[in-house]
């Protein structure tokens, strides 16, 4: 039997931000709390008057993410506020002397690490002390001064995977205890995966984040407070690195079970370099025939010839907008939808005119934004007697001649040029 919400409602429309999957249940109704993290105000009264911020955690129902529905970084002040949540225990000192040996026994001896998230640099600067021919790089808009001292340097910035993967080319990334502020973790491991494909190296990634299996196995839910949207169970991380597009050497917990992290291998999926390299090169293709087409218009407006645009669709639109075809210049839109005459084409402003507009007021050239439907339009047009001179489409990247040129839109029939004979309208 489903167990019901004092609301009524248990299930929820929330995207998960560790495997993006779409669908979540409630989890839990914390209330409005101030921020537990950040601030430590240094009066009483100053305390009882922070706000409060909206608890609503849910749980992914696919990988058990649990994250809070009601988040918005920009409520969190990291820029003035310091993050005093992480304490100098022997319990903590024990495993981040344990990773440092695990890191350590993986780098090169003159490595490259950046750190994105370094907050003091504490843990980036025991790393240079062992191995001080290196170099090592943090990146936290609200972490430390930025200072540059021996082999560390630490800057007051976003790490930004696109740009900077390329420009320090590291053997080690490592990111602890940030994802859980993040809004969409995932998406940051596989832009950090893509920039390192796009880069061609293959750099180690570190992750760490709190992990709550305890609390879940236990009840305890002083885990959960505003400054961390995402609560990562072992399942929901490791999930969430299957989704990234990394290689996944190992998943481990430490500090007694209380934070999960993995050692994951970037830079490895060619599928994504082709997919982008085939965008690039149609984003070249459409801005090098954008230009030939205006030009082409250009010449078509000085040479004097009366031109009517056919076509009042969503498409046509685009394409004059896309072109510049103001309506000074191209004031005819004509269309065989008697619906729509008397609507202005959008951005450009053209009334549209009925199609027996032409019938009056022939034009020498008619331009037919939507190719597919050119075959269609000619017929039409030598169905009711508009017989322009010329009839232009686009095609490979520029304006050419319906019936002198080759393309793939002529639907069969059609003679050379206009047919002597009617050929039956198409309403």
């Amino acid at each position: 039997m489903r167990p019901e919400t004092e609301s009524g409602g248990d299930l929820r429309e929330a995207t998960c931000p560790a495997c993006g999957h779409h669908g979540a249940a409630g989890f839990f109704d914390g209330g409005a709390q101030p921020l537990a993290t950040l601030g430590w105000p240094p009066s009483a009264e100053q305390a009882r008057a922070m706000p409060r911020l909206r608890l609503d955690f849910v749980r992914c129902v696919d990988c058990g993410h649990v994250f809070n529905a009601a988040f918005d970084y920009a409520a969190v002040p990291y820029s003035d506020k310091p993050n005093l949540m992480f304490n100098g225990s022997a319990g903590w000192s024990d495993h981040l002397r344990a990773l440092r040996q695990r890191m350590l026994s993986t780098l090169p001896e003159r490595p490259v690490v950046v750190e994105i998230g370094h907050g003091d640099g504490h843990f980036l600067r025991a790393l240079a002390e062992a191995r001080p021919a290196g170099r090592y790089v943090g990146f936290d808009p609200h972490g430390a001064p930025e200072a540059a001292a021996g082999p560390v340097e630490l800057r007051r910035a976003l790490f930004v995977p696109s740009r900077h993967v390329a420009d320090y080319r590291p053997d080690l990334i490592m990111s602890r205890h940030v994802l859980e502020h993040l809004g969409n973790p995932l998406g940051f491991i596989q832009s950090l995966s893509f920039a390192a494909a796009w880069a061609e190296i293959h750099p180690a990634l570190f992750l760490e984040v709190p992990c709550i299996d305890r609390a879940l196995a236990t009840g305890r839910t002083v885990d959960f407070y505003y400054e961390h949207n995402s609560h990562f169970t072992t399942q929901s991380f490791t999930r969430m690195l299957s989704r990234s597009g990394v290689v996944v050497d190992c998943v481990g917990h430490g500090y007694n079970g209380e934070v999960v992290y993995g050692f994951v291998r970037l830079g490895k999926n060619r599928g994504q370099i082709e997919r982008a390299l085939t965008s690039l090169a149609f984003g070249d293709r459409a801005s090098r025939a954008g230009a030939a087409i205006r030009r082409q218009l250009e010449e078509l407006w000085a040479s004097g010839r009366s031109v009517a645009v056919w076509g009042g669709t969503g498409k046509s639109a685009a394409f004059m907008n896309q072109m510049g075809m103001d309506a000074i210049r191209f004031p005819v839109v004509v269309d065989s939808d008697r619906d729509k005459a008397g609507t202005f084409v959008p951005g450009t402003g053209q009334e549209i005119r009925s199609r027996d507009w032409l019938l009056a007021h022939p034009a020498d050239v008619v331009l037919i934004p939507p190719q597919w439907r050119a075959g269609d339009i000619v017929r039409e047009m030598a169905g009711c007697g508009i017989r322009p001179a010329t009839v232009l489409i686009e095609f490979d990247g520029r304006l050419v001649d319906y019936f002198a040129d080759s393309h793939p839109y002529r639907s069969g029939g059609e003679p050379a040029r206009w047919v002597l004979e009617a050929v039956p309208a198409s309403r």
